[in-house]
């Protein structure tokens, strides 16, 4: 199990260092442009969720083709790992990079969050709810894994980035190597984590593998 972690983690390591520089790129513009910290604000609204619901497509499904076929047990998996998961990387390792770095910012955790999102006037912690019973429905269902994580790994990446910028304060260009170095934390280990360790320490030596 660790030698397959190491390779994953060495595997990953690469594409993920690419989605940090695709953050910083956007930080930049947030930076020249002046944008609003709400505008920041709504945009971690809408990648957090989506992060949520790829996570939970490809923790489920893992554990779907590798495992027992419990379903309950499916679920399980499919909601720790993407809540708990997406919101150590999301919310709180962008939170603790942003003090390591002097910057004032609060911690903003979505899952127990009742202000409403806008333009749905929904409150936060529905939405994300929601959107990991949706993952999960889908990676039961149609579990494929290779796609989902892609895009898992940039959603986590700007939904990191757009904590930083929504919920903290601070002269960001000189701090942009450190945002760089906590951005790729925050999306290598714990986006490795929910995708394939977390589902396949509960999977152990299944007896056999699914396919579909």
């Amino acid at each position: 199990m660790l030698k397959k972690i190491l390779h994953e983690l060495k595997t990953h390591a690469p594409f993920t260092a690419i989605g940090a520089a695709s953050g910083i790129v956007l930080m930049l513009l947030i930076v020249v442009s002046k944008m609003p910290a709400k505008i920041s604000e709504a945009a971690f609204d809408a990648f957090h969720p989506a992060h949520v619901v790829l996570s939970a497509v490809v923790t489920t499904a893992i554990y779907r083709l590798r495992g027992r076929g419990k379903a309950w047990a499916a679920v399980l998996v499919g909601y720790t790992g993407s809540i708990g998961i997406a919101t150590l990387s999301d919310a709180v390792i962008p939170f603790l990079g942003a003090r390591l770095l002097n910057a004032d910012i609060h911690l903003h955790l979505p899952v127990i969050e009742t202000a409403r999102v806008p333009f749905i006037g929904i409150q936060t912690w529905i939405v994300v709810n929601a959107a990991a019973v949706i993952g999960i429905a889908i990676g039961y269902m149609r579990p494929a894994t290779k796609i989902p994580h892609l895009g898992h790994v940039l959603l986590s990446t700007w939904a990191s980035l757009f904590h930083f910028t929504a919920f903290g304060t601070a002269d960001w260009l000189p701090l942009l190597p450190g945002v760089f170095v906590f951005l790729f934390l925050a999306v290598w280990l714990p986006c490795c984590a929910s995708d394939i360790i977390y589902p396949m320490l509960w999977v152990g030596k299944a007896p056999h593998e699914k396919h579909g």
